[in-house]
C-alpha cells in the first residue's frame, strides 16, 4: 500500500542535520543531491553519494543487506 499523496513523502527530520541514516524508509529528496550519507544495512554503514536518478526512491534500496553467495570451486584429484 502506498502513502497518501496529500501527506507527501516520508522523510526523517534528522536527515537534514547529519549524514548518518538509520531510517531506511525515508524518501530521497532533491535537497540531498550531491551529498554523502552513511546508510545502515543492519551490520555496518555503507557510504552513498546521492545522484539525481535516486530522487523519489528510498534510502534502503541502495544498501544491500545480504552478501553475494560465493561458491567454492572444487579441485579435481589426480
Amino acid at each position: 500500500m502506498t502513502r497518501s499523496l496529500w501527506k507527501g513523502p516520508f522523510v526523517n527530520l534528522a536527515l537534514f542535520e547529519n549524514s548518518i541514516v538509520y531510517s531506511r524508509n525515508s524518501a530521497i529528496l532533491p535537497q540531498f543531491v550531491n551529498k554523502k550519507f552513511k546508510i545502515h544495512n543492519g551490520k555496518s554503514f555503507l557510504e552513498l553519494e546521492i545522484q539525481e536518478l535516486m530522487i523519489g526512491h528510498k534510502f534502503g534500496e541502495f544498501a544491500q543487506t545480504r552478501k553475494k553467495v560465493m561458491h567454492k570451486n572444487k579441485e579435481k584429484k589426480k
